[in-house]
């Protein structure tokens, strides 16, 4: 999974700017918004709005914020109706990308993501051609700082995790969908604050490119990354320290 986590660790390091913080600020409203329509305001009727709410907290959204967004998806207060859309794409070199998005105008975001595509290489896929080369699976992230190694990967292993990585100042932890629930409440039961907590698509197999080719797919996820209805982006790209020096010159 070093592929995965990897990118995950981009991501996080990006995250540290005002302009991306803005834009998760915006994913973690609009998945609490979805959620809290969905199911309902009730946290501890709503798994998915208990997770969306702690993501929230843990990416230091105000509690103001939380509590307006909840109120939108239950219809006490007015807003805008997000609808949930994937996009399956091949980039550069065959790469594929699943991208994940909420949209109130599905029209203005496939616009939005060929116009990317046309100016960096990749097209839209047929529905099912990306997907199948990706496995659903709970993920979490852990701050080194917050963690013993030894002992959060006995913790976790034996509430059903399938493997956990170092990369970075964060451990990245993977396990079945159907232990995302055991493996979230021993972390809590332990007091070990996790950075994120979501249902994943993890790559079953890893391409590798050469490192110019490897830019251009890092700097076609950026992009894509970058656009307000994206909520998360998946890539079976094998990224390499070479790669991420390739892109920033771009």
């Amino acid at each position: 999974m070093s592929g995965h986590s990897k990118w995950a660790s981009i991501k996080r390091k990006k995250a540290r700017t005002d302009a991306v913080r803005g834009r998760l600020f915006s994913r973690l409203t609009r998945e609490i918004i979805v959620a809290a329509r969905e199911d309902g305001g009730d946290l501890d009727g709503n798994p998915r709005l208990r997770t969306a709410v702690e993501n929230a907290k843990a990416g230091n959204l105000p509690n103001e914020n939380i509590e307006r967004a909840i109120k939108r998806g239950t219809g006490d207060l007015p807003g805008v109706s997000y609808e949930p859309a994937t996009y399956e794409v091949y980039g550069p070199g065959g790469v594929a990308v699943l991208v994940e998005t909420l949209t109130d105008n599905k029209n203005r975001t496939v616009s939005e993501i060929r116009h990317i595509l046309g100016k960096i290489g990749g097209s839209l896929a047929e529905t099912g051609s990306v997907s199948w080369q990706f496995d659903a699976k709970g993920t979490f992230v852990v701050e080194v700082a917050d963690a013993d190694e030894d002992e959060l990967m006995m913790t976790v292993l034996e509430a059903g995790a399938e493997d956990m990585e170092t990369e970075g100042d964060a451990y990245f932890i993977t396990c079945p969908v159907e232990a995302f629930g055991a493996v979230k409440e021993v972390l809590q039961e332990a007091e070990i604050p996790f950075r994120d907590a979501q249902i994943s698509q993890v790559p079953k197999n890893y391409i590798q490119l050469d490192s110019s080719e490897q830019g251009k797919v890092l700097r076609l996820l950026e992009w894509i990354e970058e656009q307000d209805d994206v909520q998360n982006v998946y890539t079976n790209l094998d990224i390499v320290e070479d790669a991420l020096e390739t892109a920033g010159e771009a």
